[in-house]
């Protein structure tokens, strides 16, 4: 095999590491119900440890470098020139509510060039420590790809601020070939989208250099490698970059389908496309049928397809208890016939998760937040974090060394990675106690969020720095009140439903008997469901013998 098509394999590898992984969400400002602009990401991926990332604003002399290192292994990469300038970001908003969220389609693997010193992570923080707005973070990003080259396969990226919301969907040239082709579309103020590991662009307006900008050999470049031959207003970015396969329609666009059949009415008629059906692809942006909260968006990200056909939570899969979630890989195959699991929104290996809020009405400090939740959506709490915020909550960092494989008490990843696997096996037993709490938690946050955010804005007005701090100490607070709260949660699961029983409640404290002791427990068995299937499966192999 020659030095070319080994690079490929390797890259075909690390895309297949990370397909299906990454989940964004997207809501207009005008589609919003608080005029803010919307945007979500779960970073899906094992092996990646869930905590919350901080860029310090500072100054840098001219000529200093920096190290690069590719986000997903932690492999140096190479020196670039650093910014004389940068801002402060905490996690993936920086301080002037620049938000940028990522998932990764792959694409045509001979088109990775691992001679490039920029990953996809690394344009993310890079761009968000450097830019003030969408527009600005799109430059910073293709500049830093075609100056130093591209060293991530496909990769489809949301950028937002107040006032715009971008997807932007870029691909590498090949080994050696500095540079990437990539188009960026901005999403209509009254507008929802959503992409997820598969490349969502199709056709789009050269002539509309307001809402679409790209590389100039976009299309050009794909004719000389042979990906299109057609007239220049029917090319389709994701035709030629990332041919449509099974894996890409139903692990991927599916759960873009479940976003719109969530908020507008043409669920029904994009389902055969999913199905497979039918090649006419859903469109890129649609309008809701409603306004669009920041709740609604947290809620859009535990989705497991409930009350539709691709629900998973009430077949054989799903065992006893009804858990609506599938243990990887995707695919399996008995008896040599290849089948699959669905793939949901929402999925165990999650290492965080956020919805971004950004609103113009307000002044930077104040009007971006990054609602932050460490593993699986479906089982966090989503925690304000201010873009002012220069100090990360202990429970949100490497606290005790915590990281993939070390275990902390301290770690809000760990604990919530403690309760969520209790929970997965009994799901439909216990998931209640924790939708009581979560909603409890998130609720307060945000009955609270207009008062803090008026004390706030009073603040500033009169000194900025003392706002910022304000929001940096709410910042920490609630993370770790929020953290307290789940480990005390932890403990009380693992009381209630230890050894698969339950244990009695009255007035919501463990009930004792009229002597002091621990009163009896409850044996839930199996559902009934579930039993008759035993039977037929096992046949009369327990039955009774009279």
């Amino acid at each position: 095999m020659n030095k070319k098509l080994i690079l490929c394999a390797a890259f075909l590898v690390a895309a297949v590491a990370n397909a299906f992984a990454c989940t964004n969400l997207i809501v207009g400002k005008n589609a919003s119900a608080d005029g803010s602009t919307i945007v979500s990401y779960s970073a899906d991926s094992y092996g990646l440890f869930g905590e919350l990332y901080h860029y310090p604003a500072a100054t840098y002399k001219k000529g200093t470098l920096l190290d690069v290192y590719e986000w997903d292994t932690g492999k140096y990469l190479g020196k670039i020139e650093q910014a004389r300038q940068t801002y402060n970001v905490i996690g993936n908003m920086n301080e002037f509510q620049v938000t940028i969220g990522e998932t990764t389609f792959g694409g045509r693997p001979e088109l990775a060039d691992s001679t490039g010193i920029i990953d996809y992570g690394s344009l993310i923080y890079i761009g968000l420590q450097r830019s003030r707005t969408a527009r600005e973070a799109i430059k910073i990003m293709t500049d830093l790809v075609q100056e130093y080259g591209y060293y991530s396969s496909g990769e489809s990226f949301t950028i937002a601020d107040p006032n715009e919301i971008w997807i932007m969907e870029l691909i590498g040239k090949g080994p050696g070939i500095r540079g990437a082709v990539w188009v960026a579309v901005r999403v209509p103020d009254d507008c929802i989208s959503a992409h997820a590991n598969q490349s969502r662009i199709h056709q789009f307006d050269m002539n509309d250099k307001e809402n679409c900008l790209y590389s100039p050999d976009v299309i050009s470049f794909a004719r000389e490698k042979g990906y299109f031959s057609g007239v220049n207003k029917d090319f389709s970015f994701a035709d030629a970059y990332a041919p449509l396969d099974f894996g890409a329609r139903r692990f991927c666009e599916a759960r873009v389908w479940s976003y719109f059949n969530m908020f507008t009415d043409q669920g029904k008629a994009f389902l055969p496309y999913i199905q497979g059906e039918t090649n006419d692809p859903m469109p890129l942006f649609i309008k809701p049928n409603r306004k669009i909260s920041v709740q609604d968006v947290q809620n859009a990200m535990r989705d497991h397809y409930e009350g539709t056909p691709l629900d998973i939570s009430n077949d054989f899969g799903a065992g006893p208890y009804k858990t609506p979630y599938r243990l990887s890989p995707l695919n399996f195959k008995v008896d040599g016939q290849e089948y699959f699991n669905e793939r949901p929104i929402s999925t165990q290996q999650s290492g965080f998760v956020f919805v971004a809020q950004m609103r113009a009405s307000m002044p930077d400090a104040v009007g971006g937040v990054l609602w932050f939740g460490t593993d699986d959506a479906n089982m966090t709490v989503f925690t304000p974090v201010y873009c002012c915020t220069d100090k990360v909550p202990v429970c949100y960092t490497r606290v005790g060394g915590a990281d993939y494989i070390t275990f902390s008490w301290d770690s809000s990843f760990w604990i919530f990675n403690w309760v969520s696997n209790m929970v997965y096996p009994r799901y439909d037993l216990m998931i209640g106690d924790i939708r009581a709490t979560q909603h409890e938690l998130e609720g307060t946050f945000h009955e609270a969020q207009a008062g803090i955010e008026s004390m706030a804005t009073r603040l500033y007005q009169k000194n900025p720095d003392e706002a910022k701090a304000f929001l940096t100490n709410y910042t920490n607070m609630t993370a770790q009140s929020t953290f307290d709260t789940w480990k005390r949660l932890g403990e009380f699961i693992i009381v209630k439903y230890a050894d698969g029983v339950i244990r009695k409640m009255k007035d919501g404290k463990f009930e004792r008997n009229s002597i002091g002791q621990p009163a009896g427990v409850i044996r839930p068995g199996y559902p009934k469901e579930f039993l008759e299937e035993y039977v037929k499966q096992t046949g009369e192999r327990y039955k009774v013998k009279e």
